[in-house]
């Protein structure tokens, strides 16, 4: 996908705007795909550090987020609701729609579902960071958590590192562990159950979880390792602890987001351990203008952006489109 470009056909009539549902979202657009379409944005001139802050509406038993994002080609929102106690009551955590309008008359395009488009995005803008940051040769991936993000993390790796062919599973329930791995192998991969220790033996390693404290101890991780942790938008929440933030090269989205919602980084700032100038921007890897250092871990946090939303919905619209 071309970064924003003119998009193909006329926008819907009044009364008709399509509703393109959780199925259509993953099979328009392949993670592989939803990866491209990021790194394409990013790379004719978006700039992260513009994006209008994320609304974040405090509403009982839980959050109301309200993320815009405009090019001049696409104007979209996503409303997202984040709802703890949906477990219990076999709900998901995080629902939401994503409204996708021209970027010029600002007549809708399309409605999305929002679960689906954000179940691909945030493991797409993994990726995106694992393809510049992951070693080359890298085969063992260990996932913390075992929802639609630990299993959209998998494809996310597999889709920039295709010599993956071990994956770890870190969960509490083992049922969903089992369960976990075994869709692993029946997508070729082997797997198994681990602990958090076995960090020690990991390629690449995935915090897809709604921990508030460290999920393991960040002097295990090896040094040529590379950690994505994007389970939390929230200051003082984190998945990775102050050993290894700072002993890594830190990524974040923008500086402006690391300084605002990035727990892991904000609360490793706040015990000494890190300083935030030293963040480097996905925008910046992507570039070419930040590398990795060898000899050190690689560290992607991920709060997610409403630039990164509207880049996937418009990937998916013109897919839809062009399958008409």
């Amino acid at each position: 996908m071309k970064a924003f470009p003119s998009h193909p056909g006329q926008p819907a009539q009044p009364g008709t705007t399509p509703h393109i549902d959780a199925a259509a979202v993953a099979r328009l657009v392949p993670m592989s795909a939803a990866v491209d379409a990021l790194e394409s944005v990013l790379l004719a001139g978006l700039d992260p550090e513009a994006e209008t802050p994320r609304g974040v509406v405090e509403v009982p038993g839980g959050q109301l987020l309200l993320m815009p994002s405009a090019t001049a080609s696409y104007t979209g929102v996503k409303i997202a609701t984040v709802t703890p106690g949906n477990a219990d009551r076999g709900l998901p955590r995080i629902q939401g729609l994503y409204l996708l309008l021209d970027g010029v008359t600002h007549a809708p395009l399309a409605l999305l579902d929002g679960i689906a488009l954000t179940s691909l995005r945030t493991p797409a803008v993994s990726g995106l960071a694992i393809r510049h940051l992951a070693v080359p040769e890298a085969e063992r991936l260990l996932v913390f958590g075992t929802g639609p993000q630990a299993w959209g993390h998998v494809e996310a790796v597999r889709a920039v590192r295709p010599g993956l062919r071990h994956v770890d599973v870190v969960a509490r329930n083992a049922e969903r562990v089992a369960a976990f791995a075994d869709r692993c192998r029946a997508e070729g991969l082997s797997a198994s159950a681990a602990t958090a220790g076995d960090v020690a033996h990991a390629d690449v390693i995935c915090c897809c979880t709604t921990a508030r404290e460290p999920l393991f101890d960040g002097t295990l991780v090896p040094d040529h390792a590379a950690v994505a942790a994007v389970g939390s938008h929230e200051p003082d929440a984190r998945e990775v602890d102050a050993a290894l933030v700072a002993r890594a090269t830190v990524v974040a989205e923008s500086h402006e987001v690391a300084a605002r919602e990035c727990g892991d980084l904000l609360l490793a700032a706040e015990e000494g351990a890190f300083d935030l100038t030293a963040v480097h921007t996905l925008d910046a890897l992507v570039r070419g203008t930040t590398k990795p250092a060898p000899d050190h871990p690689r560290l992607f946090k991920s709060a997610g952006m409403a630039w990164e939303d509207l880049g996937v919905a418009a990937a998916v619209y013109e897919g839809w489109t062009a399958a008409r």
